[in-house]
């Protein structure tokens, strides 16, 4: 791919978000009831490509529940405030209510308490009780401590979610993850991330992982582009993560990784045109914190805003606007992409002619004027 000047003494490839792509429709059309939205990772099948994010602002115990019963992959946040405090309503009741300036300093507060072992284990036998598929996540840095009480709780998948997660973390002071010799010797698959290159995702992928994150997470909640500079540009994301995905099927002789883009799809058009780069499914926040039943009342905030030392999220009002289940099966109320995902993500399959979301991978796309 051909490089553009940045000045004499840079060059950079030029990237492409969900806004300066579209989804070419095809000479074939069907019916949207012909259409499966099904997904399946290792031995879990779902009715829908989708899983929503562990963010304190979209699942609670009992909404990781009604997602799982709908269809999607529920995460709970093992670092969150359900495994903080025994009933966290009130917590979670004055961070809505917070002003704007003390946001981020009174949840750096709240999030100060420990993590309670006993904790994690209630609330995934919660979820485990309810006969859905249980997963839980933590970031890399807690996962040696805690991924012994998650294993133990009958986690079916496990996820390990950071801002940037590498294969290989070099540290001076402590021992890091040891991705590879972790997964191989867990009992469950784990879905690991973000990774936001070609490279990057190899790697991840050469350690064992059922699924790679693809993005940073957060999405509307993360300032990371700019208190560090980063940002993945997720339509080429996407297809670059996938490319790595079909390299390492031919390299390992069969084995299939699948590719989750996690953040900023915020409307049906973005989970499309997600698919249509290469995605098996997708993870997402803020449409889910939009429902009414979603434990952040109305707003919407990841770990990274309540950072100890660095917050690089914000605390963001997405407004409560609909029942979960409008939200993903409908009827749409507006025509704003932000309720029935579902049957946006079947319309747009059926327009084009497709029955399965990985042939609906093989989509045409075009760029939009202007965005080359």
């Amino acid at each position: 791919m051909s490089e553009i000047e940045i000045g004499r003494g840079k060059r950079g490839r030029r990237a492409y978000t969900f806004d300066d792509i579209a989804v070419v429709p095809s000479r074939r059309t069907r019916d949207p009831e012909e259409v499966s939205t099904s997904w399946q990772i290792d031995a879990y099948h779902f009715g829908l490509p989708m899983v929503a994010a562990p963010m304190d602002s979209v699942m609670s115990p009992a909404t990781a529940i009604q997602f799982g019963q709908m269809g999607g992959l529920g995460v709970l946040d093992l670092e969150g405030l359900w495994t903080r405090y025994e009933d966290p309503t009130q917590q979670l009741a004055e961070i809505a209510a917070l002003e704007p300036a003390a946001v981020t300093a009174r949840m750096q507060e709240i999030y100060s308490e420990p993590i309670k072992p006993e904790l994690i284990t209630a609330r995934l036998r919660e979820i485990r009780d309810s006969g859905v598929t249980v997963a839980g996540a933590l970031s890399p840095q807690r996962t040696q401590e805690h991924w012994r009480t998650v294993v133990d709780a009958g986690v079916d998948l496990f996820v390990i979610r950071g801002t940037t997660v590498s294969a290989e973390h070099v540290s001076s002071h402590s021992e890091p993850l040891n991705l590879k010799r972790f997964i191989y010797e867990l009992d469950v698959p784990v879905i690991v991330g973000g990774a936001g290159t070609y490279t990057a995702a190899l790697h991840l992928m050469r350690t064992g992982a059922a699924g790679v994150l693809v993005g940073f997470g957060g999405g509307a909640a993360q300032t990371t582009v700019q208190t560090l500079g980063i940002s993945t540009p997720m339509a080429t994301a996407i297809a670059d993560v996938a490319a790595a995905r079909r390299d390492y099927l031919d390299e390992s002789g069969g084995r299939y990784v699948h590719v989750i883009p996690d953040g900023g799809m915020g409307r049906s058009g973005d989970i499309v045109k997600a698919i249509a780069c290469g995605a098996d499914a997708v993870m997402i926040g803020a449409a889910l914190a939009r429902a009414l039943e979603a434990p952040g009342r109305g707003f919407h905030w990841g770990s990274e805003a309540h950072h100890g030392q660095l917050p690089r999220g914000e605390r963001v009002e997405v407004g409560a606007i609909a029942p979960m289940q409008e939200i993903l099966f409908g009827p749409g109320r507006s025509a704003d992409g932000r309720t029935n995902y579902v049957g946006a993500l079947r319309r747009a399959m059926a327009t084009t002619g497709y029955t399965e979301v990985k042939e609906f991978q093989r989509v045409e796309v075009v760029v939009a004027h202007g965005a080359g």
